[in-house]
């Protein structure tokens, strides 16, 4: 891999524009200047103002085809996921959708996507571009995401990848608050290449992927023509086929194990009437029984509750195909038309338990479910009470004078199958570009003129779900219940619902969600008044988006009456007006201490149609006392407009794993804490200690706001570089740099929802009245949902630091040597939430659900070997910091261990075919570590977004390039 030199710029990225070396690519990683300056100057991602990148001494790293391609995976996202620097983010990993429902931030799931987030400040506060351009967001028929998905870039299209970890709102607009991902797609090329790629986990056999890219170019004198193609297939890895994910909780063997976790949606059902005022627990001794009777009943035990764990995935399944084109014209000598199209589709699938069919009204449904509010007819022939159940409620959630007799009915519907969530997404992206250049007064200028158009349109259909209306018909009175009615039995256990029970209230729902950008740029760069160190650069420019986005979830969820996740649907559109400002000015210049001395400075003012205006601005000090030793400082303001599903999303719900202080369970604090006792009665719960049910899912209801206002930021950034002229003269080294970045981020009006286990816990601890008044309880103390609206509530702070050392030997008799790592420590991540009125400290801890770690330190490292580029082998190793969880079971603190990855790769390029074809083996997670065990995660007993999937990856590849 080469490494070329590239001037970090005239902004606050460049101050901490990717230099760092990710050792799981291997070696140093940097490309030539791309076919978008003939003229040997580029724009370089971090500013706007074209520059000569070969001509500077601090080298930035970027990730090019090679270098994805060193690491075996299959998705760019999961190869930026591993920089230290990166926080995870949505991935494959990631199996939500049933299992847990929508999260609290307004973007749905997004299942099968997979994002970028950097600093820990949520993928939504990363923006990432395509050749500079904005990409249209991603789209799963869920929600609608705040983020890209970079599932939707076919992985042939990929020249390289260029990530830039500093706020660059002044260049970019609205997004970039913790940093900017660009991906640099394919251009120009002669000839053909192509991959293909088989992996597996290793003494498993399962997790099978298949990776296949073809690209061809055509160069001509004034025309360049690259098109290609790319395919992935994943298949899955089941929970159950890991020991780490069989039961709800890890190291459980048993349902009856005092740690809990089993739902109580029984296989056989469980039962809590109060019949003839005698309150009971119970379940069918005899299943599968046709005539329930109340003699057939027992009571309900710890044995009798469901283990869902292991009908999870671990990795799920996807299958993605795409083609692309790239056309460049020469119109005249300094005129270039320039077209890109990309054209991507996804299958993919989710998969959760068994639907848990809850009725009645402490079934915690929520959201005016109907389901809270159903009775069981005395008249229903497989109602073995002989009285009918009364829910007390009317349809509308109102009482209805009558005396409830029952608390819920929770029976697990496997005879209608596991429940599966198939995506189908398809991306369409097109972009049209006039550029050129002229000159004014000896300096050449450049223009360009960009229009775009991008839209992600998806599908989903969700097998297993139940609709509401005519359950209530089967359970209701015989006499209403007429064909195409058949009466439902809910009570005789495993077996007992017969298919044409299932088939009238049944049904397949159907979700679609649409994403769609229009973006119009213009750009005028270039150089003017000289000065003694050099000529002053400049760029402006103006930018007009569009964007707009729906979700319509199916007819029967919308209007209440689906048993899985409730949605409303949601539309949104706005629209943006954007002008933008950047200057460079060198100082001084091969001068005693300062070889060179430069200010840079941007300023960008936005207006939008719906959140208001925001001007941003950042200034920055680039000095180099020596030619080998670059210092630079950095300011910036950023603001991020909030998202169409921030400002648009309907109500849905979030089953969020937490602990109730409230209940008279062992894990709660009622019978403990004569101050909770007393708070949580005046909630609501019955004072004799009635509700006592152990820890679980608690239904948090999410919601949009129109009124929300933009987020803003400040960040302070410090680097310095030392890119030795000394080694390579000497021959000690083809390349050796050094580089530090210290980073200060604060994000203000952040937004979030009150944390559901805050809200909780300030109402039960403290009283608090506010936080009470978002959590609605039944009669019975059962919990009916905690309200989850977005606010402009928190704000965060977060510091760190990113070191990075490059170093590689000449070539010597026996090959090439490299060695490269980089690491980031933490060394502050406070959030302050609900308006400052609880603060977390989040470093080297684990939020739980939704899954994130915070390791004080993250490292990456590769040694590498090549021998006339015949064969090449490395080592990559990758380091997480052991980090601490509070366990949701105990609400004690519990250590997380550090974990060490090894990952190997050997390629053999044979001399014969004049190297151009290789053959490539390796082993990912060569020594088979297991992620860290965590308990408050949502799914799986591990954090799917910091560690990888239990099992050794090992992986083939065959590879071409003419």
């Amino acid at each position: 891999m080469r490494v070329s030199r590239m001037l970090l710029g005239g902004s606050a990225l460049a101050v901490l524009s990717l230099s760092i070396t990710q050792p799981a690519f291997g070696q140093a990683v940097q490309t030539a200047p791309s076919a978008e300056a003939e003229s040997g100057t580029i724009v370089v991602t971090g500013s706007r103002i074209r520059q000569d990148p070969l001509n500077q001494s601090s080298p930035v790293v970027t990730l090019d085809q090679d270098a994805l391609a060193q690491t075996g995976l299959t998705s760019a996202a999961d190869i930026l996921q591993r920089l230290p620097s990166a926080s995870g983010g949505l991935n494959t990993k990631v199996n939500n959708s049933g299992n847990l429902g929508n999260p609290p931030d307004g973007g749905g799931v997004g299942a099968g996507s997979a994002e970028i987030d950097l600093r820990y400040l949520s993928a939504k506060r990363t923006l990432v571009l395509v050749d500079g351009l904005r990409w249209v967001n991603g789209t799963s028929a869920s929600g609608i995401p705040a983020t890209v998905d970079l599932n939707t870039i076919p992985n042939s299209q990929i020249e390289r990848i260029e990530v830039l970890q500093a706020g660059a709102s002044p260049l970019y607009g609205s997004d970039a608050i913790a940093g900017v991902v660009n991906v640099i797609t394919v251009s120009q090329q002669e000839g053909l290449r192509a991959s293909a790629q088989f992996g597996t986990f290793l003494g498993e056999g399962d997790g099978d992927t298949w990776n296949a890219d073809v690209s061809y170019g055509i160069k001509g004198e004034r025309t360049n023509l690259v098109f290609g193609a790319s395919y992935v297939k994943q298949e899955p890895v089941r929970s159950g086929d890991r020991a780490i994910s069989q039961f709800p909780n890890p190291g459980q063997t048993s349902c009856t194990d005092p740690v809990g976790g089993c739902s109580s949606a029984a296989v056989n059902g469980r039962f809590l009437t109060r019949v003839g005022g005698i309150s009971r627990n119970q379940t069918i001794s005899g299943p599968p029984d046709s005539t329930p009777t109340f003699a057939e009943l027992r009571p309900f035990t710890a044995a009798d509750r469901f283990n869902f764990a292991p009908f999870n995935y671990l990795l799920t399944p996807s299958e993605r195909y795409g083609a692309w084109l790239s056309f460049r014209q020469e119109l005249s000598d300094s005129i270039n038309l320039r077209v890109k199209a990309t054209y991507n589709h996804r299958k993919s699938q989710n998969q959760a338990a068994f639907e848990p069919l809850f009725i009645g009204p402490d079934a915690g449904n929520g959201a005016g479910s109907l389901f809270d509010t159903l009775s069981f007819d005395a008249t229903n022939p497989f109602n073995p009470f002989g009285v009918t159940l009364e829910s007390g409620l009317n349809p509308n959630g109102t009482p209805n004078g009558r005396t409830p007799n029952y608390s819920f009915i929770a029976r697990r519907l496997v005879e209608a199958g596991q429940r599966t969530f198939n995506q189908r997404v398809d991306t369409l992206s097109a972009t049209a570009t006039l550029d050129g250049s002229f000159d004014v007064g000896g300096h050449q200028w450049y223009w360009d003129v960009n229009a775009l158009f991008g839209v992600n349109d998806a599908h989903q259909s969700f097998t297993g779900n139940v609709r509401a209306d005519r359950v209530a018909q089967a359970i209701g009175p015989i006499a209403n219940c007429t064909a195409p009615c058949v009466p439902l039995n809910l009570f005789g256990g495993a077996g007992s619902i017969t298919p044409e029970m299932l088939a009238f209230i049944g049904f397949t729902e159907r979700d679609k969600s649409n994403q769609t950008l229009y973006d119009y740029t213009a750009n005028l760069s270039g150089e003017f008044a000289d000065l003694p160190a050099g000529p002053v650069g400049f760029a402006i420019g103006y930018e007009h988006r569009i964007q707009s986005a729906s979700f319509t979830p199916d007819p029967i969820v919308s209007a209440g009456l689906g048993a899985d996740i409730p949605a409303q649907p949601a539309r949104g559109r706005y629209h943006t007006d954007e002008v933008y400002g950047e200057v460079r000015v060198p100082i001084l210049k091969e001068t005693p201490f300062f070889y060179s001395l430069e200010f840079d400075g941007a300023v960008r003012y936005s207006r939008y149609s719906i959140s208001g205006s925001k001007t941003t601005y950042t200034a920055t000090g680039l000095w180099k006392p020596i030619e080998d030793l670059l210092l630079r400082g950095a300011y910036t303001t950023g603001f991020r407009a909030p998202s169409l599903g921030e400002l648009f999303g309907g109500r849905s719900r979030f089953d969020l794993p937490v602990v109730d202080p409230c209940t008279s369970d062992p894990s709660g604090q009622f019978q403990t804490n004569a101050t909770v006792r007393a708070n949580c009665i005046a909630n609501g719960v019955p004072a004799d200690g009635s509700y006592a049910e152990p820890p679980g899912q608690l239904p948090v209801i999410t919601q949009g706001n129109r009124n929300l206002k933009p987020e803003t930021s400040k960040n302070l950034t410090f680097g310095a570089v030392y890119a030795p002229l000394w080694a390579r003269e000497s021959g000690f080294a083809s390349n050796f740099s050094i580089e530090a970045n210290y980073y200060d981020i604060r994000v203000r009006k952040a937004i979030g929802a009150v944390d559901p286990n805050l809200t909780l816990n300030n109402c039960a601890v403290r009283g608090d009245a506010p936080s009470c008044a978002l959590v609605t309880r039944t009669a019975n103390g059962f919990i009916n949902q905690i309200s989850g609206t977005l606010q402009n509530l928190d704000s965060i702070k977060t510091r760190g630091l990113d070191v990075t050392m490059n170093y590689r030997t000449p070539e010597t008799g026996i090959g090439t040597f490299g060695l490269s790592a980089n690491a980031t420590w933490l060394l502050k991540y406070v959030l302050s939430a609900s308006n400052g009125f609880v603060v977390i400290d989040r470093k080297g801890t684990e939020r739980g659900s939704p899954d994130q770690a915070f390791p004080k330190f993250k490292g990456n490292a590769t040694i590498d070997w090549s021998l006339n580029d015949m064969v090449r082998a490395s080592f990559t190793s990758r380091y997480i910091d052991s980090v601490t969880e509070i366990d949701s079971n105990t609400g004690l603190p519990a250590k997380l261990n550090s974990k060490f990855y090894g990952d190997v790769q050997l390629t053999f390029s044979p001399g014969f075919a004049d190297r151009r074809f290789a053959l490539t083996l390796g082993v990912n997670n060569v020594f088979d570590t297991a992620p860290p065990p965590c308990v408050s995660c949502s799914l799986n007993n591990y954090d799917p977004t910091t560690y990888d999937v239990p099992g050794q990856f090992g992986y083939v590849r065959l590879s071409y390039k003419m």
